[in-house]
């Protein structure tokens, strides 16, 4: 089985701007991402599907994704909203054989916006969204 990319940005073999980090989950800025902040968040334990992870492991993410949900509202890049999403197989759009949460920052009158990302995905340009995250992430 090929490498799988998120165990390598776990292993440190990938680059990814952290978000942050503990012993269980990491959180990243997604590269193909649908609006400032995007973030995933991963157990660093391989899971490929929801059934494949320990409720635990599922805990914690969720646990992690709540915590930037606030901070991407709360902090510096004032989102309005933010969706939570798990994308569980590939007819439900999941592209990487790794369970994980994106954390999608949303802004009033973005839905056009984002719905042509979600359809044209273009590289992340900066790491910005990062530290205004890092920063504001509640205890």
């Amino acid at each position: 089985m090929a490498q799988c990319v998120f165990c390598a940005i776990v292993a440190g073999e990938s680059p990814a701007a952290v978000v942050a980090e503990t012993d269980e989950v990491i959180a990243f800025l997604d590269a193909r991402p649908m609006s400032e902040g995007h973030t995933l968040v991963v157990p660093k334990r391989h899971a490929a599907r929801l059934a494949d992870l320990p409720a635990d492991d599922g805990t914690r993410m969720f646990a992690l994704g709540h915590r930037l949900a606030r901070a991407a509202r709360d902090g510096g890049l004032r989102a309005d909203a933010v969706n939570l999403v798990v994308n569980d197989g590939r007819a439900a759009f999941q592209t990487v054989d790794h369970v994980h949460l994106h954390v999608i920052p949303r802004f009033a009158g973005d839905r056009r916006a984002v719905l042509g990302r979600f359809l044209r995905r273009k590289p992340r340009t900066s790491d910005g969204a990062a530290v205004l995250l890092r920063d504001a992430l509640p205890d």
